[in-house]
């Protein structure tokens, strides 16, 4: 009972604080620090729209209804502001997945950014695609997207595995862009290796407000900052109460 009002407390104050975030950044945009991951991505935007290229996004296979889910939820809202971007180049983005009801939500989102841009009768919903069920058959039915579909870029932000070694070849093959980032050990793994700006950790989940999807999405990044800092308070806390021999 303890444990489950303690996390109710700790989502009711994570609410408040984006709200407020929210509203103080709306007002005032933030500065963020630099990461050249986000750098090249808005860089290979804008050579995707003057080369009559494509961009090819993958928001991996985690299901929403999985703690997994996260991961999908900013790669949505980073997908959101790239189809928005791009919706008057010659080649739209495509959009890979490997969930059904992701596959669904990527078609909504981009359908969403071509209407915001005023361009929704370029939208196709074929440029939102369920690759595969498992993660070997998620990953060989994008291979051909990475390969067949005049890509010039490759972003891949989800929950991926060991699967993601196969995607970030086939780009190294072609000599393509790639930015990509998971939740998944075993894929950051892969992806530190490989990629040549990797981003590590919470970066992921800072997509959103780099690539300019509204101050909500900036607001979050400093509410992860007071949450980070609340823990790092807390166990702080408890060390001393231990030392000092008041027990828990």
């Amino acid at each position: 009972m303890t444990v489950a009002l303690t996390a109710l407390g700790v989502l009711a104050l994570a609410a408040l604080l984006l709200l407020v975030f929210t509203l103080i950044r709306r007002r005032s945009p933030g500065i963020f620090r630099d990461i050249e991951a986000y750098n090249r991505l808005n860089r290979a935007v804008g050579h995707a729209v003057e080369d009559g290229t494509r961009l090819h996004i993958s928001i991996g296979r985690g299901s929403l209804i999985t703690p997994r889910g996260g991961s999908a939820l900013a790669g949505l809202a980073m997908l959101r502001r790239l189809s928005e971007r791009t919706s008057q180049s010659d080649h739209p983005p495509v959009v890979t997945s490997g969930d059904a009801s992701l596959a669904i939500l990527s078609q909504d989102t981009l359908q969403s950014g071509f209407r915001v841009a005023g361009a929704e009768d370029q939208y196709r919903f074929t440029t939102g695609r369920l690759t595969g069920l498992t993660p070997f058959a998620f990953a060989a039915g994008t291979l051909p997207v990475i390969r067949d579909e005049n890509v010039s870029a490759n972003i891949v932000l989800g929950d991926l595995g060991a699967e993601s070694a196969l995607l970030v070849e086939a780009a190294d093959r072609d000599n393509m862009d790639l930015i990509a980032a998971s939740d998944n050990l075993s894929a950051q793994s892969v992806l530190y290796a490989s990629s040549q700006d990797p981003l590590i950790g919470e970066e992921l989940f800072a997509a959103g407000a780099y690539v300019g999807a509204g101050a909500s999405h900036e607001a979050s990044l400093q509410v992860q900052d007071v949450l980070r800092w609340l823990v790092i308070l807390a166990i702080l806390g408890g060390a001393v109460a231990r030392f000092l021999g008041f027990g828990f």
